[in-house]
């Protein structure tokens, strides 16, 4: 799919097409739809960014609620989102050992307790061993510390994946 091809889109197939560059969450790209046309990919990415960024604390709140635990049970059970899976996957999130999956499931609890949504990083640009250390660092903030952080790290992910789905 091209830039050009999205410009053209009536709403419904802009949105078909970039609905789950924000899981679970089609109603940004719907309201972007109305932003068109798009000089790049860039202008796209900030608009969308924008959108949620004006979106209101509640929308972020659910926005940032929409995304899985990192290598959670619904990981284990294959059923995350595709684009989900695959990024998790890509960090062998979906091969840890029991041990590796407790220490992952110990941590998501306490982030989810202490913050009241569930810890989102943009697994592309990790390794392993720098998602546990953000992981234990990030349970040190505070709640609008790490909402704003989860807010960025979402809006990294929506940018790998107009990327991986754009091609000019």
């Amino acid at each position: 799919m091209t830039l050009d091809d999205l410009n053209a889109a009536d709403e419904a197939g802009f949105v078909a097409a970039l609905g789950a560059i924000y899981e679970h969450s089609a109603w940004i790209a719907a309201r972007a739809w109305a932003l068109r046309p798009f000089g790049d990919i860039m202008a796209l990415r900030q608009a969308m960014a924008e959108i949620v960024a004006e979106a209101g604390a509640e929308a972020q709140l659910t926005l940032v609620r929409a995304h899985p635990d990192l290598a959670g049970k619904l990981a284990r059970a294959g059923t995350l989102a595709p684009a989900s899976a695959e990024e998790q996957a890509g960090l062998g999130l979906d091969r840890l050992s029991d041990a590796e999956f407790d220490e992952f499931e110990r941590l998501n609890t306490a982030y989810r307790a202490l913050f009241g949504f569930p810890f989102v990083i943009a697994v592309k640009r990790q390794t392993r061993a720098s998602v546990l250390a953000a992981f234990y660092a990030r349970l040190g903030h505070t709640p609008a510390q790490q909402l704003q952080t989860a807010l960025s790290e979402i809006d990294a992910i929506a940018g790998f994946r107009l990327d991986a789905l754009l091609t000019g």
